[in-house]
């Protein structure tokens, strides 16, 4: 779980770690959010957006050499609970993985039936991440480009 405080541009994570953003803006289509990533030997930065109403994060990471290939964007299904002070996401570890050329695939799925199978993750959460999912994949193929998929869904902002 992480919660994003927009009056302070700071995410802090339910581990107790905390990092300060450098972009923390409040879009039509949901939330954007820019940070750092020093610990990260590949990434120099992370790039997330929280689409609440899609149910979806989606992350991209920044490399940290200028002739670096970039590798995929990631969308996590995740639920989100908002108010005017801060956006709080729990990511329910099942995603999607979507490269620049070729298909996306389904992510993280051992972690999630792991999850679920703990109770970590309610039956609930895991029919809506299984949902959501299913349809994201359904509908970026059908769109062949994660870009035309978000102008599908009336997001134009550059990505």
């Amino acid at each position: 779980m992480d919660v994003i405080d927009l009056f302070s541009s700071r995410r802090s994570h339910s581990s107790g770690g905390q990092r300060q953003l450098d972009v923390c803006r409040v879009e039509p289509w949901g939330l954007s959010l820019e940070c750092p990533t020093p610990e990260d030997p590949l990434a120099d930065g992370e790039v997330t957006w929280l689409m609440a109403d899609l149910g979806l994060k989606l992350t991209r990471y920044r490399p940290r050499r200028r002739h670096s290939r970039r590798g995929p964007s990631l969308l996590t299904a995740v639920r989100v609970e908002r108010d005017t002070r801060s956006w709080t996401t729990t990511d329910l570890l099942l995603g999607l993985e979507v490269p620049d050329q070729g298909p996306a695939r389904i992510a993280h799925y051992e972690e999630f039936a792991d999850a679920v199978s703990q109770g970590v993750i309610r039956l609930s959460e895991a029919d809506f991440a299984l949902r959501t999912v299913h349809r994201t994949l359904e509908e970026i193929t059908l769109h062949r480009d994660l870009n035309q998929w978000l102008a599908h869904r009336g997001i134009f902002d550059i990505w």
